[in-house]
């Protein structure tokens, strides 16, 4: 067959079955990118194992909202494994790949950093030049128009935000570039632990924001990467 076909139909096979977890070897043949590992739910030990797998075969490896006992037993197996304290998270591997698309990540305040640091890494990770600008909330809304250079440098912006979940729809009326807004769990007791960001952002009138689950940065930052290359994988 052409190498094209062989590439094409080792797109859809090819895992390693470690009893707790099948990893699957060829998904950044498929998406682009390789196969992610979430932390919670998982064994230190379970952790390093499929690390481990995924770094020997060559791919770029990311673990989140994982533990600093989790990078420990990662580290033991890979000494090339850094931990992220802000983001929880933990990589072994940077991204190869040419740097053609910029991504900015905002916060709206300092206790979404976490989520936002998650998306930034990720979107490091795929390839995107990272931008950040951290506590731009709506509730000082002079901070983020001082900045207006981030929001029309950027190809794709991924707006975090907890509380009222405004700023996502502030932030895409006031540029051209599409918005990724991520809700986190941040807020009082009515925030019902994201739900009403959620809401918030789903109802926002602003168009050209897509939005993602509660505290998940990563699928926020990996959006962002997908925007930001210029074709499929």
């Amino acid at each position: 067959m052409t190498a094209d076909s062989a590439a094409e139909k080792l797109r859809t096979v090819s895992f390693e079955d470690l009893g707790f977890a099948k990893i699957d070897h060829h998904r950044s043949l498929r998406r682009g990118f390789p196969e992610v590992i979430f932390g919670p739910g998982k064994t230190p030990p379970q952790v390093a194992a499929i690390a481990t797998r995924l770094a020997e075969t060559g791919q770029i490896v990311l673990v989140t909202k994982t533990t600093e006992e989790a990078y420990r037993a990662v580290a033991a197996a890979l000494p090339g494994a850094v931990w992220h304290q802000e983001a929880s998270a933990i990589t072994v591997g940077r991204a190869s790949v040419e740097r053609v698309g910029k991504a900015s990540v905002l916060s709206a305040g300092t206790s979404d950093i976490p989520v936002a640091e998650e998306a930034a890494l990720t979107a490091e990770l795929m390839g995107a030049t990272v931008g950040r600008l951290y506590d731009v909330g709506v509730a000082g809304l002079h901070r983020l128009l001082d900045r207006m250079d981030v929001l029309s440098s950027a190809d794709v912006l991924v707006v975090v935000a907890g509380m009222d979940g405004a700023l996502p729809s502030v932030v895409s009326g006031l540029t051209r570039a599409p918005v990724v807004a991520v809700p986190t769990s941040v807020g009082y007791g009515a925030s019902f632990s994201g739900l009403s960001a959620l809401l918030a952002m789903l109802n926002g009138c602003s168009p050209g924001v897509a939005v993602v689950n509660i505290d998940n940065g990563f699928g926020g930052g990996y959006l962002a990467g997908l925007l930001c290359r210029p074709g499929p994988p």
